[in-house]
């Protein structure tokens, strides 16, 4: 897959993946945290304020995962 394909795809927000999964966005989240090609904003914290990570999960990510998920 190109750079641009991954550019163009859906990308699904935590909190969709768990509403169509029926999953907790905490498991949502441990399950794509290392996934290669998930896109991470990362806000960093302080000693008043936890780092906040964003996650966009393109299609082809999520795909792969329920695939991999479902086989085992």
């Amino acid at each position: 897959m190109t750079d641009t394909t991954a550019f163009n795809e859906r990308h699904y927000t935590v909190d969709e993946i768990a509403e169509m999964w029926r999953l907790s966005r905490d498991s949502i989240r441990r399950m794509f945290l290392s996934e290669d090609g998930v896109l991470k904003i990362c806000r960093s914290g302080n000693r008043f304020k936890r780092t906040c990570v964003t996650m966009r999960i393109p299609e082809s990510v999520l795909n792969r995962v329920y695939r991999r998920r479902c086989a085992v």
